[in-house]
């Protein structure tokens, strides 16, 4: 239990967390940085492919640890009361962040699914498609964001 708790809340301990608190997030930003130039050349590179397919792994896997975790009766850090109301970080306990860690996370699926689409050419034209490609994988990035900040820091409503 404890290597599953180790690998889904892996976090940066230095002061660039506050720009990408985990690789996950790391590697939706690097994404978000790459996707400006199929935009711009209407083209996608072999990399950028390489790149948005290891995005994937970096979400399945902390994915699929935080599915066994929940199964295990865990919840994320922010929500959970170790004691006098408090979480691991000392921050006051908040249970309404467990779902929004859920949500984000399916936020993030979604649109890792959205770039798939538009990446090959589905359901829209192949070179209307790329243009919206920043703003996807800013939406990504932002969602993976929220993901770390969400299990670490309480919401407005700590104690409900």
């Amino acid at each position: 239990m404890d290597f599953l708790q180790l690998i889904h809340g892996y976090q940066f301990p230095s002061s660039l967390a506050l720009l990408f608190p985990t690789p996950y997030a790391l590697a939706t930003l690097v994404l978000f940085v790459w996707s400006i130039a199929p935009a711009v050349k209407t083209r996608v590179s072999t990399s950028f492919l390489v790149w948005l397919r290891l995005t994937w792994a970096l979400t399945l896997i902390p994915g699929v640890t935080g599915v066994l975790l929940t199964l295990s009766g865990l919840k994320v850090p922010s929500a959970t009361d170790v004691g006098g109301g408090a979480t691991k970080y000392g921050y006051p306990a908040d249970p309404s962040r467990d779902w929004e860690h859920w949500m984000y996370a399916g936020f993030c699926l979604l649109s890792l699914y959205v770039i798939e689409v538009l990446v090959k050419g589905r359901m829209i034209e192949h070179r209307d498609g790329l243009k919206f490609l920043p703003l996807v994988t800013l939406f990504l990035y932002g969602c993976a964001y929220m993901v770390g900040r969400v299990a670490v820091f309480p919401g407005s409503t700590p104690g409900t």
